[in-house]
């Protein structure tokens, strides 16, 4: 009868030991991947080129507009090659705040609703 009870005991010490260590995995695993994510930012963080908008026309097709120093420019980013559209005066732009406040979950969510409740009517 001791032998079926300790056999349980352990069942139950290796499955709380593996649930542990699954835990502890995944924490460390969270920890660095913010980590990580972090030091890209600052490898691509530039004060003279920015990305402030793309657009996906295709596969791996975009077209984006991008600040280099004071100049605005757009471009075709595709598989293998980029070119330069044109230059857009900055006048012309839509404020960069209100794009950002656009592109919020909340935005993304309220669309789709949107799109399902048109096909049901």
């Amino acid at each position: 009868m001791t032998i079926l009870l300790t056999g349980k005991v352990d069942s139950y010490a290796q499955l709380i030991t593996v649930l542990v260590v699954f835990v502890l995995v995944l924490g460390v695993t969270a920890v660095v991947t913010k980590w990580l994510a972090g030091y890209q930012k600052q490898q691509s963080a530039n004060c003279n080129i920015e990305v402030l908008e793309t657009t996906r026309i295709s596969n791996n097709k975009y077209i984006q507009i991008v600040r280099v120093g004071e100049t605005y420019m757009v471009i075709a980013n595709c598989k293998d090659t980029v070119t330069m559209l044109g230059e857009v005066p900055m006048e012309q732009l839509r404020d960069r705040r209100c794009l950002q406040e656009n592109l919020g979950f909340k935005f993304f969510l309220e669309r789709t609703l949107k799109k399902d409740s048109s096909k049901e009517s």
